[in-house]
């Protein structure tokens, strides 16, 4: 039986509304659109085409994280889940931590991620539990916290790591009990407990 096309069109919009007007070739055809309807559709400029494989509906305006949501929709396996993270200085600059300006995009990646990251990116490789990860509209983003524990162990300046810590603590987006709570002995995890430290002396003196 043929679908109707009202119902393809609703379900891809299901789809687009979840990524800010975004969508990929592969989540257009699983709702009903065959590559020729695709085709057509970006001839006739009802979806605009971002990349190879990559849509945006045209009644969406374009997003502010519009690369953002392009690498993490790249980045798809299969069975089409979102294997990359935006972390680092880039998670910082979303969640407005500190004044980093990051001039490339960083991602974390699983381990086994084998897809070949272009100029413009910097992969991190990890493994990244769900209580580390937010949910954006059309991209994942680390959590405060563990962007602050990831960034802790980058080359990233004294002044900055400090600033972005500082920030967190007054936004209340970090607590400071999970910072403390942070095993001592771990020395990838130690140095954030240490900047507290001296968040907290500058602030008494």
């Amino acid at each position: 039986m043929k679908r109707d096309p009202r119902e393809t069109e609703r379900a891809l919009l299901e789809i687009a509304k979840e990524q800010d007007g975004y969508f990929t070739a592969a989540q257009a055809l699983s709702v009903g659109y065959t590559y020729r309807q695709q085709h057509h559709h970006k001839n006739r400029g009802n979806w605009e085409s971002i990349e190879h494989g990559v849509y945006r509906l045209r009644t969406f305006h374009e997003s502010e994280y519009e690369d953002l949501i392009r690498w993490s929709l790249w980045s798809r396996d299969r069975r089409g889940r979102i294997q990359a993270t935006i972390s680092h200085e880039t998670a910082l600059a979303i969640h407005e931590l500190g004044d980093v300006m990051p001039s490339k995009t960083h991602l974390t990646v699983p381990p086994g991620f084998r897809k070949k990251i272009a100029g413009g990116c910097i992969p991190h490789k990890a493994v990244l539990l769900p209580d580390e990860i937010e949910h954006r509209r059309g991209f994942n983003v680390t959590t405060p916290l563990r962007t602050l524990l990831d960034i802790a162990n980058s080359p990233i300046s004294q002044d900055l790591l400090e600033g972005a810590v500082r920030d967190a603590l007054e936004r209340g987006v970090v607590q400071r009990k999970q910072i403390l709570s942070i095993d001592p002995l771990n020395p990838e995890k130690a140095k954030l407990r240490t900047v507290l430290e001296t968040v907290e002396h500058m602030e008494v003196g």
